[in-house]
C-alpha cells in the first residue's frame, strides 16, 4: 500500500471543525518550521507539510477570505468562523508569483478537496529556502487545535489533519470577508548612535499599535514581539544592526513600515542617549596625588571615574541611602486582591509619571519628558506585566512578584553586550522602586541634605532626581552606571556636575567627608588637605565672581570699545526660559521655538492658545520685543496628529515653511495667534527653511491678509531663517522681502559640510567656524546691507566665545544665545574693537579649515 494513504484518523465530536490535508506530503510539527515566524506560532497553531505535489487544495467548506497577489498563501473562513491559512514554502513572498498558479478567485465559495493553488515545484525549490508549507489557525485566539494527525504522510483533500474546537467563551467572526492574514517583512539597520535604546523601541510599538498586525523584531537568533519593549532591549541591537521586522496580519505591511520609520529616527531629547564621553571632555586618567607623609605605601585618596557632565565641585559626601525592599514572598490576600493592588498602584505610577513628563517639557527639559515618557511604557511593558500576574496567580504577593519579575528582565539586559542597552536595567529599577513604593513597601521620608552635596549612590535613577532637593547639590558620584544613563542624561540638563563608573572603591569614603569633584577631569579627590579645599574653593568663587560680574553688568546694552552696537538676545522655548532672558540681562528674544506648542499632545493648539501663550511671553520680558519662529518640525519630531509620511531623511525632507504646503491650516492658526498678540509690535514673526525669495513673498501676503482681517493697524515685521546655502547666496533677493535675516547656524553648518550635526563623531568637524561656512555668513550680511536690512545669529556659534568676534567682524549685529550665556556673551563683547575684528575677520576667509580659525581667533583674542 502507498505509504502516503498510511494515516490514522483524527477524532472528532458534535460541533467540531474537521480539517483535512490540503496537500500531499510528508508531515511537519510547527515547531520544526525551518522559520520562527511559524515555528513560534506567530501565525497562529496548526502543522505544517512538505509538499511532493504541486496543487493546493481546499481543507474544509468555507469562503476564500484573502488570497495573496502573489498566488503563495490563501486563507479560508469556515461557516463556523474559524480562519484557516495555508502559506506554501519559506520566505515566498519574495518570488513575486513565480511558479504559482491560482485557480480560484477571493470571496468564491468552495468546497472541501476543490483546487485553490497550482504551483510549481521544482521552481520554488530551486529560488526559495524551503518548500515546508503550514497550516495554522489564524485566529487560534477563537479557535483551539484539539487533535491532529499522528501519520507520517499525508494525502491532499482525503487524509484528516486537524480538528478544531471553539474556545470557551469566545466568539466568532461575524462572517468578516476581509483579508486577513497577510505577511510583511522589511530589514532596517539601525543609523542613530545607541541603536535600538529605550524610546526608539517604546515608539516603534507605539507606531506599530494603532495597525491590525502581530510584528516581531528578529535580531540573529534572537526575536521579540513588538508589545514588549524589554523584549526589544534584551536582542541587544546596537548601533549599524540591521534587524527583521515581520508583520502579520491586515495591516502587516503598514505596521511594519510604520515601525520601521520610528526605528531609524532621532526624535527630540535623544541626544542624551549618546554616551557622554562624546558630549563632553574625554576624561583623562586621574593621578594620584603625591603623598602628603613620607609614608611610602600611603593610600591615595583620588579616584578615577567617567565624566557624565562637566564641572567642579567642592562639599560634603553625602551616601544615598535607598536601601533594597524585599516584599513578603506570599501575599496575604487572594490573587484577584493582590492584582487589584497592582493595577491600583500602577495606575498611581502613571499619573505620577504623567507629572514629570508635563513638569519636564514646561522646563523645556525635553530629553528629560522622553525618558519619563519612555517609562511610561515600560509600566506598561506586557511581558514585564504577564510574569507579574502569573506568579500573583500562584499565591506570590504584588510586591514579591514585581520584584522577581523585573530582576529577571534585568538579568536578560545583562547579558546584553552593550552598555547603552545594558544600562536601561536602571531604568527597570526605578520603574519597581516607584511601583513598590505606590505598594506601600517603600521608605519614602524626605531626607535634608547639607548646603553643599556631592550626593554618591550606587547609581541613581530619574525618580531620585525627580524629588531632588537639586539646589543644595554640587555634584553626582556613582560607583557604577554610565555615561549614557537617564541619570546622567537629567545631571547634564541641570548643570550639575557627575562621574559615574568609579567602582567599589567609591563605597570606602565615609559619609561625611570634604570632597572635591573635577568632572573634566574624571577625578574625584576624597580628604583632600586644607590647602586642595582652599585652592578648589578659590577657583569655583573666581568663577562664579566673573559670571555674576557678567551678569549684574548684563542688564546694559552693549557696545565694543569703539562704540559699534550689538545686540545680545536670548533664544527660548518656555515661559520659564523667557523669565531666565530676562535675569540674565537678554535685550530682546532672538528666537522663540513654537514647537513646544505642537509636541506632547494630541490634537492641534488653537488660534486661542497660541495668542495666550505668546502674550504671556511677551508680558514676561517686560517691554522687550520676540522673535517668534513659526513651527518648524518635520517626520524626525514626534506630532501624532501631522501624520507625515516616513522620510529617508528628515533633514532634507518636508520640515519647516515647507509644511504649510500640507497643512496651510496649522500655519495659519499660529499666525493669526500670532498677531492678535498685543501691544502691536512686541512681537516679530521668523519663517525657518527658507530656500528662496518666492516662499517669503507667499507667506509675507498671508500675514498681511490675516493682519487686515483682524483689524491691525501696524505692519507686522517678518525675518527670514537662513538656514541652508541656497537662502544665504540669494540674501539679497531674500532682504527684499524680508525685515531681517537671521542665521541658523547649526543647520547652515550641517547643509554646508554635508555633516549630520546629530552624529557625535563627526562634532569635531561639523565646526560653524569653517571656512564654507564663514564666507556664507559674509554673502548673507552683504545681501542684506543691499537693502538696509539688519542681520543676526541664532544658532549655537552666537555663544561660543572663540566665534563672537569673528561673526561681529563679519557685519553681525545681533546675537541670539542661550539665557544662561548672555552675561558672558556681553562681556566679551565690550572687550572688543569692531575695526579690528573686520579686518581679522576677513582674513579668517582665506584659511584652509575650521582649527585654522579656531586658533587665529584664540591668537587674537585671548580666553581668560
Amino acid at each position: 500500500m502507498n505509504p502516503v494513504h498510511q494515516v490514522q484518523s483524527v477524532q472528532s465530536a458534535a460541533g467540531d471543525i474537521a480539517l483535512v490535508s490540503p496537500l500531499t506530503g510528508r508531515v511537519v510539527p510547527l515547531a520544526e518550521v525551518p522559520d520562527p515566524v511559524f515555528s513560534e506560532g506567530l501565525f497562529g497553531d496548526g502543522v505544517a507539510v512538505d509538499p511532493v505535489v504541486g496543487r493546493l487544495v481546499a481543507p474544509c467548506d468555507g469562503i476564500v477570505m484573502h488570497l495573496a497577489r502573489t498566488g503563495h498563501a490563501v486563507t479560508l473562513q469556515t461557516a463556523e468562523g474559524a480562519q484557516v491559512l495555508v502559506h506554501i514554502g519559506i520566505d515566498t513572498l519574495e518570488l513575486h508569483g513565480k511558479g504559482f498558479h491560482p485557480k480560484v478567485a477571493q470571496g468564491a465559495q468552495v468546497r472541501r478537496g476543490d483546487l485553490l493553488i497550482a504551483f510549481d515545484l521544482d521552481v520554488i525549490a530551486n529560488e526559495a529556502p524551503s518548500l515546508v508549507s503550514v497550516v495554522a489557525i489564524a485566529n487560534s485566539d477563537a479557535f483551539e487545535v484539539v487533535a491532529r494527525t499522528q501519520a507520517d504522510n499525508v494525502e491532499a483533500g482525503v487524509s484528516p489533519l486537524l480538528v478544531l474546537r471553539l474556545r470557551e467563551g469566545a466568539e466568532p467572526p461575524a462572517g468578516d470577508t476581509s483579508p486577513v492574514e497577510t505577511e510583511a517583512r522589511k530589514n532596517v539597520t539601525l543609523t542613530h548612535a545607541g541603536g535600538l535604546h529605550a524610546r526608539p523601541a517604546a515608539r516603534a510599538r507605539e507606531a506599530a499599535r494603532g495597525f491590525d498586525a502581530r510584528v516581531e523584531v528578529r535580531f540573529g537568533e534572537r526575536k521579540a514581539a513588538i508589545e514588549s519593549v524589554v523584549g526589544l532591549l534584551a536582542l541587544g541591537a546596537g548601533e549599524g544592526a540591521t534587524v527583521e521586522l515581520v508583520g502579520i496580519g491586515h495591516d502587516a505591511q503598514k505596521a511594519v513600515d510604520a515601525a520601521a520609520n520610528e526605528l531609524t529616527r532621532e526624535a527630540p531629547g535623544e541626544g542624551g542617549e549618546v554616551p557622554a564621553r562624546r558630549l563632553s571632555p574625554v576624561p583623562r586618567a586621574a593621578v594620584a596625588a603625591a603623598p602628603q607623609t613620607a609614608a611610602a605605601n600611603a593610600p591615595s585618596h583620588t579616584l578615577s571615574g567617567v565624566c557624565a557632565s562637566p564641572g567642579i565641585a567642592v562639599g560634603t559626601f553625602v551616601r544615598w541611602h535607598d536601601a533594597a525592599v524585599t516584599p513578603p514572598e506570599l501575599a496575604s490576600g487572594s490573587p484577584a486582591s493582590e492584582s487589584g493592588a497592582l493595577d491600583k498602584a500602577i495606575a498611581a505610577v502613571d499619573a505620577e509619571l504623567n507629572g514629570d513628563v508635563r513638569a519636564a517639557s514646561q522646563r523645556g527639559a525635553i530629553g528629560e519628558a522622553g525618558i519619563f515618557t519612555m517609562h511610561r511604557v515600560l509600566l506598561e511593558d506586557p511581558t514585564l506585566i504577564d510574569d507579574v500576574r502569573h506568579l500573583i496567580g500562584l499565591g506570590k504577593s504584588a510586591g514579591y512578584a514585581l520584584h522577581e519579575a523585573i530582576r529577571a528582565q534585568i538579568a536578560v539586559l545583562g547579558k546584553v553586550d552593550d552598555p547603552l542597552l545594558a544600562d536601561r536595567a536602571a531604568d527597570l529599577r526605578d520603574i519597581e522602586k516607584r511601583v513598590l513604593r505606590a505598594l506601600g513597601y517603600a521608605n519614602t521620608a524626605a531626607r535634608a541634605l547639607p548646603e553643599e552635596t556631592v550626593l554618591a549612590a550606587d547609581e541613581f535613577t530619574p525618580s531620585d532626581l525627580a524629588a531632588l532637593e537639586r539646589k543644595r547639590v554640587t555634584a553626582l558620584v556613582m560607583a557604577h552606571s554610565g555615561a549614557t544613563s537617564h541619570a546622567a542624561i537629567i545631571a547634564r540638563q541641570a548643570g550639575i556636575a557627575a562621574l559615574v563608573a568609579i567602582g567599589d572603591g567609591l563605597r570606602a569614603i565615609p559619609e561625611g567627608t570634604q570632597v572635591i569633584v573635577d568632572a573634566d577631569e574624571g577625578r574625584l579627590s576624597w580628604a583632600p588637605t586644607p590647602a586642595d579645599i582652599e585652592r578648589a574653593r578659590a577657583e569655583r568663587q573666581r568663577l562664579a565672581r566673573v559670571r555674576e560680574a557678567d551678569r549684574h553688568a548684563s542688564q546694559q546694552r552693549v557696545t565694543t570699545r569703539d562704540g559699534r552696537s550689538i545686540e545680545v538676545a536670548a533664544n527660548i522655548a518656555t515661559l520659564e526660559d523667557a523669565h531666565a532672558a530676562v535675569e540674565n540681562g537678554a535685550d530682546a528674544v532672538g528666537l522663540l521655538r513654537t514647537e513646544l506648542m505642537f509636541i506632547h499632545r494630541k490634537t492641534a493648539p488653537t488660534v486661542e492658545e497660541h495668542r495666550e501663550s505668546y502674550q504671556a511671553i511677551v508680558k514676561a520680558l517686560a517691554g522687550r520685543t520676540a522673535i517668534i519662529r513659526t513651527l518648524d518640525v518635520g517626520a524626525d519630531k514626534e506630532v501624532d496628529y501631522l501624520t507625515l509620511p516616513p522620510e529617508p531623511n528628515p533633514a532634507l525632507g518636508l520640515r519647516g515653511i515647507r509644511l504649510a504646503q500640507v497643512r496651510p491650516d496649522l500655519l495659519d492658526d499660529q499666525l493669526r495667534g500670532l498677531v492678535a498678540v498685543r501691544p502691536e509690535g512686541a512681537v516679530r514673526i521668523m519663517l525657518p527653511m527658507v530656500t528662496d525669495s518666492g516662499e517669503v513673498v507667499r507667506v509675507r501676503e498671508r500675514i498681511d491678509t490675516i493682519s487686515r482681517e483682524l483689524g491691525r493697524s501696524a505692519p507686522v515685521e517678518v525675518g527670514v531663517m537662513i538656514e541652508v546655502p541656497s537662502a544665504a547666496l540669494l540674501a539679497d533677493q531674500i532682504a527684499e522681502h524680508a525685515d531681517f535675516l537671521s542665521l541658523g547656524t547649526n543647520d547652515l553648518t550641517q547643509y554646508t559640510l554635508a555633516m549630520d550635526r546629530g552624529r557625535p563623531d563627526l562634532a569635531t568637524q561639523a565646526d560653524g567656524l569653517h571656512p564654507a561656512v564663514l564666507r556664507l555668513i559674509a554673502a548673507t550680511v552683504q545681501g542684506a546691507e543691499k537693502h538696509g536690512k539688519w542681520v543676526g545669529v541664532c544658532g549655537a556659534l552666537a555663544g561660543d566665545l572663540v566665534a563672537v568676534p569673528l561673526l561681529v567682524g563679519l557685519g553681525v549685529t545681533e546675537l541670539s544665545v542661550d539665557p544662561g550665556a548672555v552675561p558672558a556673551v556681553k562681556a566679551r563683547l565690550r572687550t572688543l574693537d569692531w575695526k579690528f575684528c573686520h579686518e581679522r575677520a576677513q582674513e579668517a576667509l582665506a584659511l584652509e579649515s575650521a582649527q585654522a580659525v579656531r586658533a587665529a581667533s584664540r591668537g587674537n583674542w585671548p580666553l581668560e
